[in-house]
């Protein structure tokens, strides 16, 4: 993600951009604290409303056309695939104690 980050025009590279990358570095600081805490799931709930964001910024990032095709769609299915990990934790966490 950074290297395309760092073709973004110059105008958008430190306010787009930026926003982008503090998003995914929160995104894995998320997760480290789920991983090492006894109540993941706000950990989790954090980290899903951010990878929310994010896949909304890439699709603007698209749209205004600062990715190509081909980096939007590698960058969507990580974020989906994330998602998708994220909400299987958050389901078996929530049937654990059940």
């Amino acid at each position: 993600m950074i290297p395309a980050v760092e073709k973004f025009p110059r105008s958008q590279k430190f306010l787009l951009g930026d926003r982008m990358q503090t998003l995914a570095l929160d995104v894995q600081e998320s997760l480290i604290e789920a991983t090492y805490s006894k109540n993941p799931a706000s950990h989790l709930l954090t980290c899903n409303l951010r990878l929310e964001k994010l896949r909304f910024l890439f699709r603007l990032a698209m749209d205004l056309r600062y990715l190509d095709l081909t980096r939007y769609e590698f960058a969507a299915r990580a974020i989906d695939e994330t998602g998708r990990l994220v909400g299987g934790w958050l389901k078996a966490n929530r049937a654990a104690p059940a």
